[in-house]
């Protein structure tokens, strides 16, 4: 996940976290302007869906520098300097591998949980938008894991990272107008657009599989809602992702 200072008017997502990719093998047959860190709940959230479905689940990050660090205390940025991996640790309490590591044929699917250190670290999508870079291996894994046939599902922004590598895609970050104030960056679903993909418009506590090519998407804190719903969402796309696995 990510570190914020700069300015992008992305609202509610705004956080100063890393950027964090899980890794499943089916067992079965920061920027001032929001200061909540809805990726580090994604985490949680996501592992213990996981785990409860008896999923073995390993987590990964890029070995990079953070674009950048917010003090949270002083809501100003800060002059030093961060590494993703190292950060993103923390919420794996240590058990954590570099992403360059990943090896889709050990895997049988990706999930990539949101929060703006996605479009930040994972992406330039922060400052950049819809003509953004991806890093490389955010782009290998996602190229890796879709060229196997297997599923990809991604929560909150994260989405916009299929969208920029698989052109014609489907995907979901919520709606695409600010429905009673509760999706503030609805406009990220015209960029998605604008990227010759499809977005589906669909509420918090759903998600959408795009079949043909195994994408499982579902808006999470792209919305405000409540934990619940939210939680609700993103456990309909891992039940959905496991389903494709």
């Amino acid at each position: 996940m990510s570190c914020g200072a700069q300015k992008a008017e992305f609202g509610h997502w705004h956080q100063q976290w890393e950027a964090l990719v899980c890794a499943i093998h089916w067992v079965n047959p920061n920027c001032p302007v929001d200061f909540r860190v809805p990726g580090a709940r994604e985490i949680p959230l996501l592992t213990v869906y996981e785990r409860l479905k008896n999923n073995q689940v390993k987590i990964f990050a890029p070995n990079i520098e953070q674009r950048d660090v917010v003090n949270h205390l002083k809501g100003s940025p800060a002059e030093e300097k961060r590494n993703v991996l190292v950060e993103s640790a923390r919420l794996a309490r240590g058990n954590i591998q570099d992403l360059a590591e990943l090896k889709a044929g050990e895997f049988d699917a990706v999930i990539f949980p949101g929060g703006f250190g996605v479009a930040k670290n994972l992406c330039s999508w922060a400052v950049d938008g819809k003509n953004c870079t991806v890093n490389e291996h955010v782009n290998a894994t996602l190229q890796a894991f879709h060229s196997a046939k297997k599923p990809i599902g991604l929560c909150c922004i994260s989405p916009v990272l299929a969208a920029k590598v698989f052109p014609g895609c489907e995907v979901t970050v919520g709606q695409d107008k600010n429905v009673d104030g509760r999706f503030p960056d609805a406009e990220t679903a015209a960029a998605i657009a604008e990227l010759g993909c499809k977005h589906i418009c669909k509420n918090v506590n759903e998600s959408h599989v795009d079949k043909a090519n195994k994408i499982v998407t579902t808006c999470a804190f792209m919305c405000k809602a409540p934990l619940h719903e939210i939680f609700d969402g993103i456990g309909t796309m891992v039940q959905e992702v496991l389903k494709l696995a």
